[in-house]
Formats: C-alpha cells, structure tokens, sequence
C-alpha cells in the first residue's frame, strides 16, 4: 500500500468522479484509475461500485475511508511539525552548566535565545563538571558548559574554549578587608582567613585548595558544603570570604565586598563540550553559535 494511494481513493471518495479527483491531485486520470486498482489488488476488495455517472463506496471502501483520512492526517501533522522544528519554532535544549555559570554566564545568553526562538524549550542541568561530562556521554546532555582542564578526558567529547575569567575574593563589607585593605591581595594573604568553602566536586573548590596549599598553606574553613547561592549568602553574613568567579560577583548586587586577586591571580577556562560522534541538534548548534558569538 502507498501513501500516493490512499491520497487518490479519499479523493475520489470525496468527489465521486474520478476526473475531478484526478484534477484534485493533479495527476491524469489514467494513472489515478491504475492506482486505485492498484490498491484494490493489495486489499483484496474493490473499493468502489463504478456505474456511469455514479461512483458510490463499497463495504470495504467505508471501512478504509475513515483510516485513510487519519493517516494522511497525521502525515501531515508530522511534515509540520518536522518543518516546525527545521525552522527553529519548536524543539527543545538540553544544556549542563557549573552552578557559578548559571548564575555569571548564562542569563543574558539564553534571554537572547528565548526571545529570537520562544518556541524552543530550555531544559538546565546544574553540575560539576565531572557529572556533566558524565551526562554529555550518556546522551543526556546535548550540549555542556565545562571547566577545563575536564577531570577525565575523554576522545569522545568535543570541546570548545568559551572564554577565561579572573576569581576575586568576595567578603562582607562589615568585616576587615582581606589582606590588610590593599586594593588586590595575593592568595597567601588569605592564610589567616575563614573561607567559604564550596561542596566536594566543585570545580572552584579543588582550584581554591590547590591555590592555598601551592602557596604553602591549608585552607580554614568557616562553612563548606554549599551551593554558589548559599555560598554567597554566607559571605554576605560576615562568616567568612569566599573566591569565586567575576562574574558572579559583578551579578550578586549588594552586600558584598569585591577584591581582586593580585597577579598572576586565579583563572578558570570555560569551554563549551558535546558528543564527538553525535551532531547536536539544530537548535542546540544555534544556542551554541550564540554562545561562541558572545
């Protein structure tokens, strides 16, 4: 049975001539008749009781009539919708991020991508990066934004550098300034210092550590285990300081003191990784090129 048809037989149906239905579809009325018969064949049942001047449906042309209209219905449904997501009116993106990027990076990017594309939906993963790359391989993730260098390499994971940004040390504006009140201080300077230490597999947690102990000393922690939102709140409420990314601080608004990091100072590199074996789909190639593009 072929799709070309079911269009024939439910346009004969409709009109009763087999001219008019020929004209209908655009087709010679010749090679309308063969495809019914055609499809006679295949069904085992004439479709139509043809008399001059009076083309009326058989038992079995009823009964096929109604299914028919359905399956050129839904066909048609599924050339839309395919069409719909071609042209980026509907779909959907699957996108991993650090914490700290979905409070620093990501806002104005995806406002600018919902507002060109609303049709497309915005599902968020918020992780380390050890879970998103994780998810990216199981083919949960479309696209992910990661901290480099990725804590497990991996060949099958294309990756992308997005950009490199300065950590600050954020404090409570009621507390003393780190470091003795200089403009910038250098990471042996918050020895002495509480911090606010970030959960196990932060990404900043293990670059913070590292910073500390290459400097020659451990770490004190106030408060540790926290998200990048309680971190904040944390810091805001006088218990400690905290390094974190520039742009979660420049986005955090009041109630935090900013100092920078004297050189060479802290940096993290932020790239943007999928699937090596697997293109991302449509939708996620453009909020990919917007990212790029930022």
């Amino acid at each position: 049975m072929q799709f070309q048809q079911l269009q024939y037989f439910v346009a004969v149906a409709e009109t009763r001539h087999f001219t008019r239905a020929a004209e209908q579809v655009h087709v010679a009325q010749p090679s309308l008749s063969q495809q019914i018969k055609a499809l006679e064949r295949e069904l085992g049942a004439d479709l139509f009781q043809r008399a001059r001047g009076n083309i009326t449906l058989t038992d079995a042309g009823e009964t096929l009539l109604p299914l028919a209209r359905r399956i050129l219905a839904d066909a048609d449904t599924a050339r839309h919708e395919v069409q719909e997501l071609a042209q980026l009116r509907r779909g959907r993106v699957r996108l991993g991020a650090t914490p700290s990027l979905c409070t620093g990076l990501l806002p104005d990017v995806l406002r600018a991508f919902h507002d060109r594309y609303p049709g497309i939906q915005l599902l968020i993963e918020e992780s380390g990066s050890h879970d998103l790359v994780r998810e990216l391989a199981r083919g949960a993730l479309d696209l992910a934004l990661v901290v480099l260098p990725l804590p497990t390499p991996s060949p099958a994971l294309t990756t992308v550098e997005l950009l490199r940004e300065d950590l600050v040390v954020v404090s409570s504006p009621e507390a003393p300034t780190p470091g003795g009140g200089r403009r910038a201080v250098r990471i042996a300077d918050l020895e002495g210092e509480r911090l606010v230490m970030f959960r196990h597999g932060y990404d900043l947690r293990e670059l913070t550590v590292a910073a500390c102990r290459s400097a020659g000393f451990e770490p004190d922690f106030a408060v540790e285990g926290g998200e990048m939102d309680a971190v904040l709140g944390f810091v805001r409420a006088g218990l400690g300081v905290a390094v974190v990314p520039r742009m979660v601080a420049a986005r955090s608004g009041r109630g935090l003191r900013v100092t920078a990091l004297a050189r060479p100072g802290l940096h993290r590199t932020i790239a943007l990784a999928h699937r090596s074996d697997v293109a991302p789909p449509r939708a996620a190639r453009e909020l990919q090129r917007m990212l790029l593009e930022r």
